[in-house]
């Protein structure tokens, strides 16, 4: 697996280099024969250090962990095990490479409350960044274990069910919508 490991504003010794190319090799090598890649970075802000962890397991399988902490043994050892405990969690669903699986889900439809009007004198939002991405075709279920494993907030899919585009993403109170438009 090629491990690529980077830092801005701290200087990383050979030893800690050591350390993370070990460990995230273990973490990922303990579920995945053929990882395809991995990055980390280290950070530095104000006092904390800041480890991010990106994994491509296989093909469709992007795992991350995060973690801050002032020492910087600690802090990559806290996104690693975020990682490891990602992967323990979806063993089962990762291991037989069945993502396009049409399994049903259990679902709760919460209706929204309604939400105020934001004022028109509002700026507009600035985009960040533009990339280009694979829409996976999975189930729901599987979707929401993508959206876990990769840490974002929201993942588009088309469901494997209705072969339309979906969404489903973290709600302030913790639950997960879907969004599945008609």
């Amino acid at each position: 697996m090629q491990i690529s490991i980077t830092s801005k504003q701290i200087n990383i010794g050979d030893s800690l280099r050591t350390h993370t190319e070990e460990n995230v090799e273990r973490v990922v090598l303990k579920y995945f024969d053929n990882p395809l890649k991995a990055s980390v970075n280290f950070s530095k802000q104000k006092d904390d250090i800041i480890v991010d962890i990106s994994v491509h397991a296989s093909a469709g399988i992007k795992v991350q962990g995060t973690a801050r902490n002032p020492d910087a043994y600690t802090a990559f050892d806290e996104a690693n095990n975020r990682i490891a405990k990602q992967l323990a969690r979806y063993k089962d669903r990762l291991s037989d490479h069945s993502f396009a699986s049409a399994e049903p889900a259990k679902i709760t439809v919460i209706k929204p409350e309604e939400e105020e009007i934001a004022p028109k004198e509002a700026p507009a939002p600035i985009i960040i960044a533009e990339m280009e991405d694979e829409i996976p075709t999975c189930s729901v279920s599987v979707a929401v274990m993508r959206m876990d494993l990769a840490d974002v907030p929201a993942l588009l899919f088309r469901n494997a069910a209705t072969d339309k585009l979906n969404m489903v993403y973290k709600r302030n109170d913790g639950n997960i919508g879907w969004i599945d438009p008609k």
